[in-house]
């Protein structure tokens, strides 16, 4: 009896073992850089965690996005919390999209990503704000800052997306992982109810490993379902687009 309760343990232990790694809110492998340039051109997507400062870029592979890599942010301003005025030195949190034309190759930052402050959440609540960007040069006033060679990296992958037909790039921009235990860590703080209303992206990102469909009703953003008819912008793993000098 013994032998058999034995066996029955040593087949359940790799079991257990692959749920605590399933059932973890660390951040998943990046992609091998030998394998990086082949995604070139795939849709992507940015994950921005102030606390941490971290900006993860993701690709998309088969139905789900994967983590490309994981980028040190060089330096914010203003702490945690939303920006709500010109002037307060604070960097964005929230829901936000590039297209085309917010791309800055030629910025006084290196290069420069405009997220698209304010969006139609922070117009509903005043917020204030002008050229809020994700760039280089590694010195921020309410931006993003990155090491040239990364701006580098999310410049050319996010040009590549949206070059290859992409409509547009979403970005969300979290105060930290937005885990339960992380919730209730900072449940008195003045922007928790803001922060509620992040969660179900975070969450819905997580269980699916698709971007959340956000959108602003009466003032408060909203997760919705992704329409099953949307349109897929083409992959384009096999191309490669010369690197932006």
């Amino acid at each position: 009896m013994r032998k058999i309760a034995f066996f029955i343990a040593m087949l359940l232990i790799p079991c257990v073992s692959f749920a605590g790694l399933t059932g973890s809110n660390s951040s998943p492998t990046p992609i091998s850089k030998e394998y990086k340039q082949q995604l070139m051109g795939s849709p992507v997507f940015i994950q921005i965690f102030k606390q941490e400062r971290i900006l993860e870029l993701y690709v998309k592979m088969g139905e789900q996005y994967q983590l490309l890599d994981s980028y040190k942010i060089c330096n914010f301003s203003g702490g945690l919390g939303p920006k709500r005025k010109q002037g307060d030195f604070k960097s964005p949190e929230g829901f936000y999209s590039v297209q085309r034309n917010q791309l800055k190759p030629d910025s006084r930052f290196y290069k420069a990503i405009n997220i698209g402050f304010p969006n139609a959440f922070d117009r509903a609540h005043g917020y204030q704000g002008n050229y809020l960007m994700i760039h280089g040069a590694c010195v921020s006033v309410g931006c993003y800052a990155m090491t040239d060679s990364g701006i580098d990296e999310i410049f050319q992958f996010v040009t590549a997306a949206l070059v290859f037909g992409q409509p547009n790039v979403q970005v969300s921009i979290y105060p930290f992982r937005m885990t339960d235990d992380n919730m209730q860590r900072h449940k008195y703080s003045n922007y928790i109810d803001f922060w509620k209303q992040l969660k179900p992206g975070y969450d819905y990102f997580v269980a699916t490993r698709q971007p959340p469909v956000v959108s602003v009703a009466d003032g408060n953003y909203v997760v919705n379902k992704p329409l099953s008819n949307a349109i897929q912008p083409q992959l384009a793993s096999n191309y490669r687009l010369p690197e932006t000098k």
